[in-house]
């Protein structure tokens, strides 16, 4: 029987009955993409793909201790399963007893929908949207632009099956929209991308006009040297600055002065205040238009997941509370290591700053005291310092320049030198949230809303011939 035809919840129940070690997590993640590519205002690809992945989480209880191993393995059949799992096993067997050690979860009720096929993506998914991308083509090819991109749309069904009973599954939408407007001369060009679950919330015809609106901006060409700057960051911007200070705040990493939220002299920053704005970084799997797993899913342990924590549940958590240091990420080993509450990995931010102004409106507000800068999206970020989570990185696709309250030109693009907590501390105005598409991270990570922020000094340390 083929992997496709085999049922998943099938393949976790065989491989469970199949185990011999003392525990056993099973994960059968059923995977489906389609996709639509385009360049010079025509479409150029498109296609649609299928894929299962099995990992088979063994444990072996030993005198020092509990050892586990981890096998995962693509389009696994029936037949393939006992190999799998006897490669687990042995893996647990040859292995050191694990310092995340914990007794697998128990408990929580099974899903109702354990035992249904999964949910797939097909082209079906474009059914509006590609209409709607024609007549953004038309519309560019009359007004002198070409439009290059690509939009993705991907839905993974995930059943965990464990030793102790768990039987639990998630479906997981994600699609993105990258979309780029050049000039003929391709020497301007802007940027715009959305996060979205099945394509009925976006309209390429309107990304369209916005990117219409930043060429010609472009037509008019500014050098600027480096320097500190008055800086108006959109949303993808701030996610992508945000996602990489969550993946730095390990609770254990933190207590053992590893990062910037150690605190000098030991312990961890929690309980202090790191904006003052009113600045709520949260995380809630039942968000609305954001929805994520409800329960850990781990296929491997590291310093802010364990392997153990499967099928834990994840409730709402405030990362940042009123601009104060709330929790930082935890699984139940470093919880009970660290003191800290438990509190596991996310799979979506949201930063909410109290404000409800349009970045339009923040740019009708800036430049009249001096030179503001409007960002598009920043990419290549990369890390300098762990200890203050010191980024470098470059600007992308367009900086403009604000005077009294309107976009005047573009000016080249800036390496920034920047730490995204220390731009907490500075920011001095928050806009209205909204969802975002991450430009960095957005192959890792797409679930985010955020708001625009106005950086009074941002640090562009220099010149990028970048574009």
């Amino acid at each position: 029987m083929s992997a496709i035809r085999t049922k998943p919840h099938e393949i976790v129940e065989r491989a469970l009955e199949l185990s011999t070690a003392d525990g056993c997590v099973v994960i059968a993640d059923e995977e489906s993409s389609a996709n639509l590519r385009w360049a010079g205002n025509a479409l150029t690809t498109n296609g649609v793909t299928r894929g299962r992945t099995l990992t088979v989480i063994a444990t072996v209880d030993g005198k020092e201790g509990t050892a586990s191993g981890v096998v995962s393995r693509s389009a696994v059949t029936a037949a393939d399963l006992e190999p799998l799992v006897r490669a687990a096993e042995a893996a647990a067997r040859g292995a050191a007893p694990a310092e995340d050690a914990q007794p697998l979860v128990t408990g929580t009720p099974a899903s109702p929908d354990f035992t249904d096929a999964p949910d797939e993506t097909s082209s079906a998914v474009f059914a509006d949207f590609a209409p709607a991308l024609g007549e953004a083509f038309a519309r560019a090819r009359a007004g002198g632009r070409e439009l290059y991109g690509f939009a993705n749309h991907e839905l993974v069904s995930t059943y965990v099956g464990t030793s102790t009973g768990l039987r639990l599954r998630h479906d997981q939408p994600n699609g993105t929209l990258e979309l780029n407007a050049k000039s003929p001369d391709r020497t301007r060009s802007a940027w715009a991308g959305r996060a979205t679950r099945d394509f009925k919330d976006v309209d390429p015809t309107a990304l369209d006009a916005e990117l219409a609106v930043r060429l010609g901006w472009a037509e008019r060409k500014i050098e600027l040297p480096a320097g500190r700057y008055e800086t108006l960051l959109p949303p993808t911007a701030v996610a992508d600055l945000l996602i990489y200070q969550m993946w730095s705040a390990a609770a254990r990493d933190a207590v053992e002065g590893r990062t910037v939220f150690s605190r000098p002299g030991g312990g961890t920053r929690v309980g202090e205040r790191l904006s003052g704005l009113p600045l709520t970084l949260r995380s809630d799997p039942n968000e609305p238009g954001l929805e994520s797993a409800p329960f850990v899913i781990a296929h491997s342990s590291g310093d802010d997941a364990s392997v153990f924590d499967n099928g834990l549940p994840v409730g709402a958590t405030e990362w940042i509370s009123g601009g104060e240091l709330a929790r930082l990420t935890t699984t139940r080993h470093s919880a009970a290591l660290t003191g800290l509450p438990l509190s596991p990995s996310f799979g979506n931010l949201i930063l909410d700053g109290g404000g409800q102004k349009s970045l339009e409106e923040m740019v009708a507000e800036s430049g009249h005291d001096g030179p503001c800068l409007l960002l598009t999206c920043l990419w290549y970020i990369r890390e300098v310092d762990p200890a203050t989570l010191l980024l470098t990185g470059l600007t992308r696709d367009g900086v403009y320049l604000v005077e009294n309250g309107r976009v005047t030109g573009e000016v080249n693009n800036f390496r920034f030198n920047e730490s995204p907590v220390d731009l907490l501390s500075r920011a001095s105005e928050a806009g209205r949230t909204e969802r975002t598409l991450p430009r960095e991270w957005g192959d890792w990570f797409t679930r985010a809303a955020m708001p625009a922020l106005r950086i009074p000094d941002f640090n562009m340390s220099s010149v990028s011939k970048g574009v």
